[in-house]
Order: C-alpha cells, then sequence, then structure tokens
C-alpha cells in the first residue's frame, strides 16, 4: 500500500544514511537491503506539503500536552489509534543554580525522567507501539541496556501488545523490576549489550516479531525527535545555542539532530543548535571517531566500562546519524569519567531538584568539561537533555553519598547529630 492511500502523503520515503538510495515506504521493512545491518535508513518528508497543514500558530492552539501533539510532523497516518500513556511534553526548567558555579546564567534542563515508564526512551517506543499496530504485529521486541525495554514494556502493556525484551544479564535490577512488572517477557543475555542487540535483530527476523531496536527502527529517531520540537515550544519559538545529549548508541542525539533540521526546512526557525554530544569515557567510540575525522564505518568497536549502563555500547548502532548530528551543527563530542557522572548526580538533584541517573547525569558532566576547555560561551543559552530518572539506578546514586546516622529518638540526640550542620 502506497504511503499516499495510508494518509502518508507527508512522508517522502526512507533513505540509506550510508549510500543515499531512497525507498519507498511500502519497499523496505528496516534497513537498506544494500548494507545489511548497517544500512540505517532516515524518514523523508515533504516540507511543502507540510508547511501549507500546520504552523507555528496552530502548534500553540493545540490542547494536546504530549508528543502526539506533533503528530502531524510524524510518519503515522492522521487516524492511527495511539497509545493512551502521557509521553512527551516533559518540563524545561530554567536553572541558573546548576549554572552559577559554571559561570553560566542561562540554562536549563529538560526532565525527561518525567515521562511514563521515566525515560527519554518512551518517546521511541510509543512510535514503536503504533508502528507495530499499523503492521498487525502481535509481538514486539528490543534489546536494551534497561530503559528501551522499561519503555516498551511499560507502551506495549498500554495498548494490550506482547513484549519480549532482551537486556544484559547485569542491567539494573530497578530497570529489570519494570519490564516484569509490565508484563514483558524478560530474557537476560549473559553477554554485552551489544550481544543482546544482535540476538534480537536473528529472533525477530526468525519469529517474525516487530523490533524496536534503536538505530534498527527507522521510526525510533521520529519519535526522539519530539523533544527538539518542546525545547523550541518551551524556549518561546526560539533555538538554544547548545544542546547537550548524553550518548550511547546515538539515538537520541540524531533525533535531536532531525527535530532542529524539521523546523528549520519548516522555516520555522533560521539556525541549528550546536548539539555536544556526551560519552562515558570507558564507551567512548564516537568521541574517538570525532578527534580522528573518521567515518561511521570507519569506527571499530571499544569493551565498553562504565557506571551509565545506558552509554554502554561496544559500537554505536546509530553511529552515522550521531556523527552527523555533531558535525553537521559545528558542535563537540566530549568523553567523561564515571567520577565525574556520579558527581554530578547530587550536583544537579541540589540546585534543580531533578533526580536523575549515571546516563543523565552525564551531560552535565560533559557542560562542566566544556565550560573548563573554553568551547561554550558564559553567555550562551544552553539546554541539558536529562534522559532518565535516578529511580532507575538508586545503586549508583548511593555511591556518591553518606549514610546517614542512626540516632536515638531524643532531642539531645538531634543536636549532637546536627552538630556540625548550618541551621
Amino acid at each position: 500500500m502506497r504511503p499516499k492511500e495510508k494518509g502518508m502523503d507527508h512522508v517522502i520515503g526512507l533513505q540509506c544514511m550510508l549510500c543515499g538510495t531512497l525507498y519507498q515506504v511500502e519497499e523496505v521493512a528496516y534497513v537498506c537491503p544494500r548494507h545489511g545491518h548497517a544500512g540505517i535508513l532516515d524518514v523523508r518528508y515533504d516540507y511543502e506539503r507540510l508547511r501549507a497543514r500546520l504552523s507555528p500558530e496552530t502548534l500553540r492552539a493545540s490542547r494536546e500536552m504530549s508528543l502526539w501533539r506533533y503528530k502531524p510532523l510524524l510518519p503515522v497516518r492522521p487516524d492511527a489509534p495511539v497509545p493512551p500513556l502521557r509521553v512527551g511534553w516533559t518540563p524545561l526548567y530554567a536553572a541558573p543554580r546548576l549554572g552559577a558555579p559554571l559561570g553560566l546564567r542561562r540554562l536549563w534542563v529538560k526532565d525527561d525522567g518525567m515521562n511514563p515508564t521515566a525515560s527519554f526512551k518512551d518517546r521511541a517506543s510509543a512510535l514503536a507501539v503504533v508502528k507495530a499496530q499499523e503492521a498487525g504485529a502481535r509481538v514486539v521486541t528490543t534489546a536494551s541496556t534497561g530503559n528501551a525495554a522499561a519503555a516498551l514494556a511499560g507502551l506495549a502493556a498500554s495498548v494490550g501488545l506482547r513484549a519480549i525484551i532482551f537486556v544484559p544479564k547485569d542491567a539494573p535490577r530497578a530497570k529489570i523490576a519494570q519490564h516484569l512488572v509490565y508484563g514483558a517477557t524478560v530474557l537476560l543475555v549473559d553477554g554485552s549489550y551489544d550481544d543482546a542487540f544482535d540476538l534480537t535483530l536473528r529472533v525477530a527476523e526468525a519469529f517474525g516479531w516487530y523490533n524496536r531496536n534503536t538505530a534498527y527502527n527507522p521510526y525510533m529517531t521520529e519519535g526522539k525527535k519530539t523533544a527538539a520540537y518542546e525545547i523550541w515550544e518551551q524556549l518561546g519559538g526560539q533555538v538554544p545555542d547548545w544542546v547537550f545529549v548524553p550518548v550511547g548508541d546515538g539515538c537520541i542525539l540524531g533525533g535531536i539532530h532531525k527535530g532542529f533540521k524539521d523546523l528549520l526546512a519548516l522555516g520555522w526557525i533560521d539556525r541549528m543548535p550546536r548539539l555536544a554530544g556526551i560519552q562515558a569515557q570507558g564507551a567512548s567510540a564516537l568521541v574517538d571517531a570525532f578527534r580522528r575525522g573518521l567515518s561511521a564505518t570507519e569506527m571499530q568497536p571499544v569493551t565498553a566500562r562504565t557506571v551509565a549502563d545506558s552509554l554502554s555500547a561496544n559500537l554505536p548502532r546509530d553511529r552515522a546519524k550521531a556523527l552527523a548530528a555533531v558535525r553537521e551543527t559545528e558542535g563537540v563530542f566530549l568523553a567523561v569519567s564515571d567520577e565525574e557522572i556520579l558527581a554530578a548526580i547530587p550536583t544537579i538533584a541540589r540546585a534543580t531538584g531533578v533526580f536523575c541517573e549515571p546516563a543523565a547525569a552525564a551531560a552535565y558532566a560533559g557542560l562542566a568539561r566544556a565550560v573548563a576547555q573554553g568551547i561554550v560561551d558564559s553567555e550562551a543559552r544552553i539546554v541539558l537533555l536529562l534522559t532518565g530518572s535516578g529511580l532507575k539506578d538508586i545503586d549508583s546514586a548511593m555511591r556518591t553519598l553518606p549514610q546517614p546516622p542512626v540516632i536515638r529518638p531524643t532531642v539531645e540526640a538531634v543536636r549532637e547529630a546536627l552538630r556540625d550542620h548550618e541551621l
């Protein structure tokens, strides 16, 4: 069935990031046949048609406070049923106290831990569920270090789809608990995230399941790009100078880039923000490629080791989009240590009231590095993308904190315990 017949005449097709071949939507399911699993596709739009149907004014008038306020800019039919959970339109908080120690006056944090399963990955999974239902799938699957699987499990549960998910056996317990409580079938893989990813590709093909895998399913970028639209709207139709994004597989960074590119193509903004991709030092293949000027096809895997499980990828699957995002916006890739990541968790929480997991905290650790290296200007307008709640990984947060004292239930005991505290 042609896109026009499906109510998707605003979608031109799916274009390979490697060879540029443009396919009709019905021609391919996930990747470019010429390049196999590495042939990541990008959804292409008819922006003239979109401009005729939608404007910033019509968006501002919308009463839909979720990512579905942008449904006309997504690769779904206008009448497509969507999951009932409210995904997106997460808060953007001004964070002057967080920026002050760095000499920054105009800093905001985007708290995507406020999504239904407490992470940014709900944006992609919302699209996955819609596209799975469109395809008539009965089972959806994904590989994940935890958050993508939790997102898929929750969104699938909301519409009655069965989810079968693959995660490394050492994924944080809180994330595995989410998978199970939503009723997903959980298979713990004795190996890395990359092992789980490759296994998912094989079993989804063998059993005919709908595959939500990041950097394999082209529609996942489209769900993630909605955060860029929100940042633009929440800043009053303005574009920040920088957006700092934690990076594992690279799909979130690619999605933010795609969202701002859409806005530019529509004529709703006149410039792109610079994008900063922040990786953990123990999983920094993109940082290395950026510094050495390598292409996505020239990159080699590393052995990923980091406390930030969501950033742990030996070879980022969406590396082509991630490298394009930084290079096309004259941005930067930076690596931060696990110690910097863990220290950033309470720093962010105490200055903003937002408790985020290690992967999210990496965005602030990267910003601190960028300031120290003179990369960002003190007058720059900067947004930190905080991608997941700290409740996802309590054990890591507790590693940065002193244990509270145990006291007798008396006033004197309280006085003694607080002797060295300013009240």
